[in-house]
Formats: C-alpha cells, structure tokens, sequence
C-alpha cells in the first residue's frame, strides 16, 4: 500500500502496526516451510542458545508475557522439541534433538527475512530502521 492509499500514515499506531503485519506475514512465510510460526522459532533459538534458560528470561528475550510463554513452551514440549526441568523453584528449558536437528533450518528462515527485506528496505536503512524502533520501544516500553 502507497503512503497516499490511506489517511492513517501519520499516525504512528497505524503505521507501526501495519509494518508489523507485513513483517509478520514474511516471517511466517518462511518459518511455515518448517512447520513454525515466527513465536515458536525464536523461542526454540533462545532455548538453543541457553539451555537451562528460565521461562522469566525468555520472557523477556521475546518480549512476550510469561503466560504465553508458558503456553508456547507447553506446546513445544508436547511435541518433543523441548524439555522442563523444575529445579526447586526454578523452571530450566532444554532443547531436545528434535530441536537440535531443525536448528540450522530455523537459522536459515531467519536469515532469509532478512535478506528479503534488505533487498526491498537496503542493508542502511534495515540497520537505521531496527536501531531506531528498537530505541523507540526501549523509551515506551
């Protein structure tokens, strides 16, 4: 959609959430050839990159509530990409082989978002873009 296609792009809230869905809708594009949405993926990559990480820190790593957190990790353990170990008081998260084995696919998904919208946005503009909605959301967050 052109800037001119619509009243709303001033808006911020608009514009932002529809960048959202247009990003949304590329990742899900490529996660869906692994059988993932974009949550479920980045989920299973923080766990790779920490075994043992607690739902608290992913919670954060994502910045998802933990109550959908727990949801998606009961889902993933159910179909046997992760494991819980209760510690005490402690939940730890393990990736499991199923896991291991689709990881460079997953990698390979994301680097592919990447690459399609540096191809349409440029390698300058990506980085400004990230840098900037990330500064913006640190200060509304």
């Amino acid at each position: 959609m052109k800037k001119e296609d619509t009243k709303y792009c001033n808006c911020l809230f608009y514009t932002a959430n529809a960048f959202s869905r247009v990003m949304s809708k590329l990742a899900d594009e490529e996660f869906a050839v692994l059988g993932l949405s974009s949550s479920y993926a980045f989920l299973l990559m923080s766990i790779s990159d920490k075994p043992g990480i607690q739902p608290k820190e992913i919670s954060q790593q994502l910045q998802l509530t933990p109550s959908t957190i727990t949801r998606l990790i009961e889902k993933m353990e159910y179909q046997g990409f992760l494991k819980r170990n209760i510690n005490g008081r402690n939940t730890e998260v393990y990736p499991t082989l199923k896991t291991a084995d689709l990881l460079a696919d997953i990698k390979s998904a994301w680097a592919n978002i990447y690459e399609r919208y540096v191809a349409v946005l440029g390698k300058e503009t990506s980085k400004q873009l990230t840098v900037d909605i990330n500064e913006a959301l640190s200060k509304l967050g």
